[in-house]
């Protein structure tokens, strides 16, 4: 079994959409087109609407990653 660095977020600096499927793809370590090429070719095959529905679900439930603000000096 592998480890895993961080948590599943939604990304918010490589988004399509919502920034779910790669949020995935940075959570397991794969390449962000690649999953969401896996992402459409599946949604297809199950007749898009479980697709969609499960993409919703992820988008509400997961949160977004937080992005560091620049202007604010780490003091560790």
């Amino acid at each position: 079994m592998s480890q895993f660095n961080a948590p599943l977020r939604r990304s918010r600096s490589n988004r399509m959409i919502g920034g779910v499927v790669s949020g995935l793809a940075c959570y397991f370590g794969m390449d962000v087109t690649l999953a969401r090429v896996l992402y459409v070719v599946i949604s297809v095959c199950s007749a898009a609407f479980p697709g969609i529905l499960v993409y919703v679900l992820f988008w509400i439930l997961t949160p977004e990653e937080q992005i560091e603000d620049p202007r604010v000096v780490s003091t560790q």
